[in-house]
């Protein structure tokens, strides 16, 4: 990131610490940009400032932020192979050690939704047996997390969360619930859940098992030293740790020591309370007088590997061996004269001073790395030196002995080694870092595919949806057929029919016309085509009396009238009438009309047929 989206974030996680209460500042800064992006992109945003601003529009986006944040991967006995190490080499350790009816806790420290916290119950209650369980007990679940915590206390799981768990067990500790399974409730009551920061609320204390599996690999490095220093004082002694295969505790030696470091398992190391000194006495001088003894101590003090320099009670050269001689540059000539003449008095070191030191508190006095820069060598040789006051069998000083001891190999290797050590560290430390962003990549994996494994669910659900929409429109299909090959068939016989009408009328005479009760022209036969010049399409729908034709309607009116009332005169039957008209032509032509009701099955006359025929 650049630097002002990095001042974003931290405006972002300065707000969710303001207004919600959590303080994600000891987390590791590139999970949690991570899991934000990834909020971002879902959300279609494209800075922190826009995701600011959303969620104080939208608050219940934090809850679904800090699902996202708050990775909440878990199971029933996750990694099996580590859990069987726990119960061979931990468990019964550990309920050997609580004989007779004692107390024994264990803390789940980010328990998350409690799975692993019921699994210890289990493994516990496997040991102990189901009474001695729920007598002598006590687990306690912590996490971070409120909406992962009542699941926990709610203790109910689906069959997909047991899936992994024996069945023997499953059945054995778990009760169906409706279509789920509740951990049983006479050993519910030996679990305790509640909400605990690690990295600012206090721990629980005397606890024998304490599991944090894949909680500080979310952590930077100086939390998880707070966080490592918390868990061993809540240990009792003897106590274990079991983590995840992420955490390896390579810096903690002092505090933890492994008891299977392939499952990440360990025993906390008592610190003690104080020192104590290891002293030993000299042996006495030998009693006989020995006469070669003298040129014996000469020969070894000459020998001796430490340049060593003798100086008698009034400060005088008395003594000095092979490697002084050659260190120093001294001579056998040079015994007897002031020490403070000589220049190793002062050079590599002023001694004067520490030797003064010595016979005034009769005491050792040393001094350590000690560099001196020798002529014609490359590099300064380190000495540590000692300043020894000598004392006869009567307590008196005699004199005072000094040993260069020349440590420099010894230095070079040490400052070898602890580069190498640091190099080691931090090589340590990388790999448990880039460890830890696996295993935080694999939990978040596993999270989306959790996640697609939903998403595919309820596409199966859409798809059997749509596959049951599919079925009913093929039935409406079916029904719309059948209808549409009834109306194909009602079509059919109607074509017949009209073609069966169009015959009758052309056989009845040359020209007829029907019309409806308001003399609308229902139908116009081409003989009216004929006559009177206008077609079919343009008469009909139109009234007969409006019509631009030869036909005088006055005479007929009367006739048709009592046609279309029923009139008794007619007897609702067919009427005659003779008109004098004018066709297209505008020829006279007298027309014998024959007047006919048109009845709808029994029902009363619906209009008129016009027959005319030419006299």
């Amino acid at each position: 990131m650049v630097a002002s989206e990095e001042r974003e974030f931290d405006d972002l996680l300065l707000m969710l610490k303001e207004t919600r209460g959590f303080d994600f500042s000891g987390y590791k800064r590139s999970t949690l940009q991570r899991r934000v992006a990834r909020r971002l992109e879902t959300l279609k945003l494209e800075t922190m400032g826009e995701y600011r601003d959303y969620l104080e529009l939208e608050p219940g986006e934090f809850a679904i932020l800090f699902d996202s944040l708050l990775i909440n991967v878990t199971g029933f006995f996750r990694d099996p192979q580590a859990w069987r190490v726990l119960r061979a080499r931990a468990i019964p350790t550990i309920c050997a050690a609580k004989g007779g009816g004692r107390a024994i806790r264990a803390w789940s420290a980010g328990c998350a939704t409690g799975e692993e916290a019921y699994s210890l119950a289990i493994a516990l209650a496997e040991e102990l047996g189901l009474d001695e369980f729920r007598e002598r007990v006590k687990i306690y679940g912590t996490d971070l997390d409120e909406k992962a915590l009542h699941v926990a206390r709610t203790a109910v799981y689906d069959e997909r969360k047991l899936a992994d768990m024996p069945p023997k067990l499953r059945d054995k500790y778990f009760e169906p619930v409706d279509a789920r399974f509740a951990f049983r409730r006479d050993l519910r009551r030996q679990l305790i859940f509640g909400r605990n920061d690690l990295t600012r609320d206090a721990p629980i204390s005397q606890v024998d098992l304490l599991l944090a599996r894949n909680t500080m690999m979310y952590f930077n490095a100086e939390t998880q030293l707070n966080i490592v220093r918390k868990f061993h004082f809540a240990l009792a002694d003897p106590g274990y740790l079991f983590l995840g295969k992420a955490e390896m505790l390579l810096n903690h030696g002092d505090k933890f020591e492994p008891v299977d470091l392939r499952v990440r398992l360990f025993r906390k190391i008592p610190q003690p309370l104080g020192g104590a000194r290891i002293g030993w006495d000299s042996p006495p001088p030998h009693a006989e007088e020995n006469a070669r003894l003298p040129r014996l101590q000469g020969a070894a003090l000459a020998s001796g590997p430490v340049a060593q320099i003798t100086l008698d009670a009034s400060g005088r050269l008395a003594l000095l061996n092979t490697r002084a001689e050659v260190l120093f540059g001294l001579r056998p000539r040079d015994v007897g004269s002031p020490f403070q003449d000589l220049e190793v008095s002062y050079r590599p070191v002023e001694l004067r001073s520490l030797i003064e030191q010595a016979e005034l508190d009769l005491r050792t006095v040393e001094l350590h790395d000690v560099a001196w820069q020798r002529p014609g060598m490359q590099e300064p040789s380190i000495f540590d030196v000692a300043v020894v006051p000598l004392m006869d069998r009567a307590g008196e000083l005699v004199g005072v002995t000094i040993n260069f001891h020349d440590v420099t190999r010894y230095r070079r290797l040490r400052n070898e080694l602890e580069q190498a050590n640091k190099e080691l560290e931090h090589a340590y430390e990388e790999l448990q870092s880039l460890n830890e962003e696996l295993e935080t990549t694999n939990e978040e994996l596993q999270s989306t595919n959790e996640e697609l494994e939903t998403t595919n669910e309820e596409l199966q659900s859409t798809n059997e949806e749509l596959e049951t929409m599919n079925e009913e429109l093929q039935s409406s299909n079916d029904e719309l057929q059948q209808i549409n090959e009834t109306l194909n068939a009602r079509t059919s016989e109607l074509d017949r029919a009209n073609q069966f009408v169009a015959s009758v009328v052309r056989s009845l005479g040359d020209v007829v016309v029907v019309v409806d009760r308001d003399l609308r022209v229902l139908l116009w036969s081409p003989g009216a085509e004929e006559l009177w010049g206008l077609r079919a399409d343009e008469a009909h729908g139109r009234e007969l009396p409006a019509l631009d034709i030869g036909l005088p309607l006055d005479p007929l009116l009367p006739a048709m009238r009592r046609v279309l009332d029923g009139d008794p005169v007619a007897g609702g039957q067919a009427d005659a009438a003779s008109v004098e008209a004018v066709n297209r032509r505008g020829r006279p032509v007298r027309l014998a009309v024959t007047l006919a009701p048109l009845h709808e099955g029994d029902a009363s006359v619906e209009g008129l047929i016009l027959v005319m025929t030419g006299n």
